[in-house]
């Protein structure tokens, strides 16, 4: 015999009770009407675990999922500059569900990787930005300079060029090393590491008279008194080193080249959905913890914005292809 609904009120009270248990911004997204996500969300990092942009991943992942009310699983996919793991995405369903965090070095796979079976313009979406990361241009304690000023000075005497590492080709602190080059005449040689940590050693050891990296790889040499930083990448003084000014103030007005991390998804996403990863993104930027442990690695969180990374690409984007027109720098 079939048994008797509970009452109204109480079958309310009860419902009321399950959705309690979801997190307050999965509750509030359930009225989205995209039914996503149905089942856990995987984010391919295009990094080897224990680096900052792995760090990063890691540390906005828990408040992702709360917002998404859906487990979000990190793994690392390195090799071929990136694009392993952005192939990953390419080929993956267009549903959201397989997102890409990737850094900067994403506008310049297209030129190292050739022949790739998809295409870094075509089959991607931004979701958001999740940070930037400014460049600081530094120099050995062995060369006696002290600004900017005096850094290209020595450059137009250096036999050679003046040597600048940075933690690989095709990284922002390559960008930066030959947009100055292009922009002051000079000549400079890009010393190619692989990672920040070498560059550093070598310019403590004084064996390296300059190099661009990220305040988190600098700050060991610079408190041991081996190395001095002199301008900083981005347009503006923030998350970089205090007091230190920026390329732009010391003579190269519009200098402004800044890493940054972000995430993606395929192209094809539904725009409810692209939408709904990005307000999860920025949730979890907005989260007070999360933005103080960003800045103990030299970063600055910025709000995901998907219209603005995606105008970002594209003027990031022209500026690589300008660079390798008048100046023939090749990342390949």
């Amino acid at each position: 015999m079939p048994q008797p609904r509970a009452p109204l009120r109480r079958r309310h009270l009860a419902a009321l009770a399950g959705a309690a248990l979801l997190p307050a911004p999965a509750l509030l997204a359930q009225g989205t009407g995209t039914g996503f996500p149905n089942r856990p969300v995987r984010v391919v990092i295009a990094f080897a675990p224990g680096g900052n942009s792995d760090t990063m991943a890691r540390l906005i992942q828990p408040r992702m999922a709360e917002f998404l009310g859906q487990s979000v699983v990190v793994e690392n996919r390195t090799g071929a500059g990136g694009a392993l793991a952005a192939g990953q995405i390419a080929a993956a369903p267009a549903d959201g569900h397989t997102l890409l965090f990737d850094a900067a070095s994403f506008i310049i796979a297209q030129f190292i990787q050739r022949n790739l079976p998809f295409d870094y313009e075509r089959d991607f979406l931004p979701v958001g930005m999740v940070a930037e990361v400014p460049y600081i241009l530094a120099v050995s304690n062995g060369t006696g300079i002290t600004d900017l000023k005096g850094y290209i000075a020595q450059a137009r005497i250096t036999q050679g060029g003046m040597p600048f590492g940075t933690p690989g080709v095709g990284n922002t602190g390559h960008l930066a090393g030959a947009l100055l080059a292009h922009r002051s005449g000079v000549r400079m040689e890009h010393i190619p590491y692989r990672g920040g940590a070498e560059v550093a050693r070598d310019l403590a050891a004084g064996t390296l008279p300059s190099g661009y990296l990220s305040a988190n790889s600098l700050h060991p040499v610079i408190e041991a008194g081996k190395a001095r930083p002199i301008a900083l990448t981005s347009g503006e003084r923030r998350g970089g080193i205090e007091g230190v000014p920026t390329i732009a103030e010391s003579g190269f007005p519009g200098f402004d080249l800044t890493s940054w991390n972000a995430m993606f998804c395929r192209a094809g996403t539904p725009e409810p959905v692209r939408r709904r990863l990005e307000e999860a993104v920025n949730f979890a930027t907005s989260d007070d913890e999360v933005r103080r442990r960003l800045a103990t690695m030299g970063a600055v969180a910025v709000p995901a914005e998907a219209d603005k990374l995606g105008a970002r690409l594209v003027s990031e984007r022209a500026l690589v292809q300008g660079l390798m027109r008048d100046t023939g720098i090749s990342f390949g």
